[in-house]
């Protein structure tokens, strides 16, 4: 007669592989192997496995229904954004040989939007994305489009300004998009955490590919076909995108019909010093966007502007991607400020590389100047997210968005001024000097951020 333990369930052995704990009945209960010696290597999965592994975050991502009916056409829609500020400055400068003015004018549609997306993203949140989004595309658009008018009639230049307020209106489809997947990973059980982590390194990756893209193209078309080629090309993409993002309804989250749906983020404590550092942060980029087409066309290349530009965008998709594969450990509001400190410490490589005079130099300087870019916006991101009441989630990223305009506008302005004072090698002193201030004010204020 068999003993009464013969027909019990074979052990378990709990072991931990790769990060994560594995399962595994011996073939002999009584006599289970035992782990193997320190140093002995393990045996490697196959190459085809290893990499599925690696995207496996993104595979979870993309397989819930209807994520990939927004994506493409967020993506879409987006690309203009990195085209508008190169495709702008070509075609000004063009008909008024001034950065300063070219400057001015970028900057008075960008000063615009810090005030504006956020109201636009207000009533996003209280009527829906598609009532709200469609509207303010075709105002932006009748805003570019007016713009090429006036230059090309040769308007007065306060009707460039002018034409320029009505590009204010622009709805932010990043934010859109991260509010989708917010929507659709809500809660904070780890899958949740992690996942919204992996959505935010996705959309900042796919906004360093349109900030990657945009400039090549609008460099391009303006100079291969006529100077406005590039914003016309630019406004009808950015309404055609809109219109294919805003029908895909069944990812949108609710709307928010209340009168007052939550606290203001601007007096949600933590929200206001992250604010201050993406200011700072996007003065960086505004300044490095016009110093580097300045940079291009003292030497007779200003067709390769977009290119150079590119390998920065470059640099911060690929970090992006990559970082999405981490899994977020430790404090949130540390990651932020290590990888702004580590921004700072690569941007400060862009004055060396300017003086040797040449765009070969200074195109992989600003490859590996990128790649902290993305990590950056990544963490800002999420602790926006995490500090942002649900209900006014929209308005939360815009005004992060918001305050990345500002600083693109200052950036852009005293950028072309410098520019046109002592020229664009002097001036890449400008990015170094706004990424160090953002690590300053990220470091001081870390304290004051905590996440929910």
């Amino acid at each position: 007669m068999p003993h009464p333990t013969d027909s019990a369930p074979p052990r378990l052995l709990l072991t931990v592989t790769g990060g994560q704990l594995v399962a595994a009945a011996p073939a002999d209960p009584a006599a289970a192997p035992a782990p193997p010696a320190r140093g002995v290597p393990r045996a490697r999965p196959s190459r085809d496995g290893r990499a599925a592994g690696r995207l496996a975050p993104y595979a979870r991502l993309f397989a819930t229904p209807g994520t990939r009916a927004f994506v493409l056409p967020g993506l879409l829609a987006r690309l203009p954004a990195g085209m508008f500020g190169v495709a702008a400055v070509i075609m000004l400068t063009a008909h008024r040989d001034s950065y300063a003015l070219a400057g001015a004018v970028v900057a008075t549609g960008l000063v615009a939007s810090t005030v504006c997306a956020p109201l636009i993203a207000r009533l996003v949140d209280r009527y829906g994305q598609a009532r709200v989004a469609v509207p303010a595309a075709a105002v932006t658009a009748t805003g570019h489009l007016g713009l090429i008018a006036c230059v090309t009639l040769d308007a007065p230049v306060w009707g460039w300004f002018c034409a320029q307020l009505l590009t204010a209106a622009q709805p932010n489809l990043g934010a859109m998009s991260r509010a989708r997947w917010a929507h659709l990973h809500r809660g904070t059980a780890a899958e949740a955490v992690e996942a919204r982590h992996t959505a935010n390194a996705l959309e900042q990756a796919m906004d360093e590919l349109c900030f990657m893209g945009g400039p090549m193209l609008a460099a391009v078309l303006c100079t291969a076909l006529f100077p406005e080629a590039g914003t016309l090309t630019a406004a009808l993409l950015m309404l055609g995108g809109t219109l294919a993002f805003a029908a895909r309804r069944e990812t949108e989250p609710p709307a928010v019909r209340r009168a007052a749906p939550g606290p203001p983020p601007l007096r949600t404590r933590g929200i206001p010093p992250l604010l201050v550092t993406f200011l700072c942060v996007g003065s960086l980029f505004g300044a490095m966007e016009v110093v580097t087409v300045a940079f291009a066309d003292e030497r007779g290349q200003q067709a390769w502007a977009g290119a150079v530009l590119a390998a920065q965008a470059a640099g911060s998709a690929v970090a992006g991607l990559l970082f999405g594969l981490l899994r977020p450990r430790g404090d949130a509001r540390a990651r932020f400020t290590r990888c702004v400190a580590a921004m700072a410490v690569l941007m400060s490589l862009l004055p060396l590389a300017a003086r040797a005079e040449s765009l070969a130099v200074l195109a992989p300087v600003l490859l590996i100047a990128g790649m902290a870019t993305a990590p950056t916006m990544v963490t800002g991101m999420t602790l926006i997210q995490r500090v942002t009441p649900a209900e006014r989630l929209n308005e939360g990223m815009t005004l992060a968005v918001a305050a990345l305009l500002g600083g693109i506008a200052v950036g852009s302005a005293s950028g072309g001024a410098l520019v046109d004072a002592h020229g664009a090698v002097a001036a890449y002193l400008l990015p170094m000097s706004a990424a160090c201030l953002a690590a300053s004010v990220a470091a001081v204020t870390r304290g004051r951020a905590t996440a929910r």
